[in-house]
């Protein structure tokens, strides 16, 4: 059995790794669910991993696997296969195979051109040039719209997973929600991955790293390019 909390967090956790393919930051907990602190939010989730919901993956900052999830939340309460968004040389990392055909990572892959490198930090002038191109599998692929890749430059993200080097596969969009990790272009100029945030009439670009300070701009200022949809690391 699970607490109210515990199935709460377990459940936001679920959600954003189903949007934005990696989870939430721990200040992104503890806003969901209220608490006062972080410390709150490390006692529910060392619970859900010894009730063997979640598990955490080592030399990764925050990265976490839903093992398996309640029938309250649609699941059958036995340990299910789960393939990650995020792939590591060159392979996904499952814990428990599932049916080939319920593994997206398991379809035929799908070449995307990379494009360039995007700024996790202080945004750089916006890429246009196809450098390579990456095979990406097709599941990261949503079955309409265009899709394309960055190289990650820059440690401004890093506490939502992504880190210096990281390949990130962006879906072509040009709306947002707030708390949606987009590439955007500023001043039609400067390309950066951050999250979105509408204030008003500004727009607030917010980094998953303290060093970062959040930057503001007029809404007139800002072009959402895409919003991310999966992550490709290899070592």
């Amino acid at each position: 059995m699970l607490t109210k909390k515990q199935l709460q967090l377990l459940e936001f956790i679920h959600k954003r790794l189903q949007r934005d393919g990696v989870p939430p930051s721990f200040d992104e907990m503890k806003t969901e669910l209220d608490l006062r602190s972080k410390s709150g939010i490390h006692r529910l989730i060392t619970a859900l991993e010894e009730r063997g919901f979640i598990r955490r993956l080592p030399h990764r900052a925050r990265a976490i696997e839903i093992i398996r999830l309640p029938e309250s939340l649609g699941g059958t309460g036995e340990p299910q296969g789960f393939a990650p968004k995020v792939i590591e040389g060159g392979q996904a990392r499952t814990t428990v195979p599932a049916p080939a055909s319920a593994d997206p990572l398991r379809q035929a892959a799908v070449e995307l051109p990379v494009m360039g490198r995007i700024a996790a930090g202080v945004p750089i002038e916006a890429i246009s040039q196809v450098s390579h191109q990456v095979a990406v599998p097709g599941g990261m692929i949503a079955p309409t719209g265009q899709h394309f890749a960055l190289e990650v430059k820059g440690d401004s993200m890093i506490e939502a997973g992504i880190n210096d080097g990281d390949i990130v596969v962006i879906r072509e969009t040009s709306a947002a929600d707030n708390g949606d990790i987009v590439v955007a272009l500023v001043e039609g100029q400067e390309a950066t991955l951050k999250r979105y945030y509408r204030e008003g009439s500004m727009i607030a670009l917010e980094a998953a790293n303290p060093v970062y300070e959040t930057r503001r701009y007029p809404e007139d200022m800002v072009e959402v390019q895409g919003r991310l949809v999966g992550l490709i690391r290899t070592y």
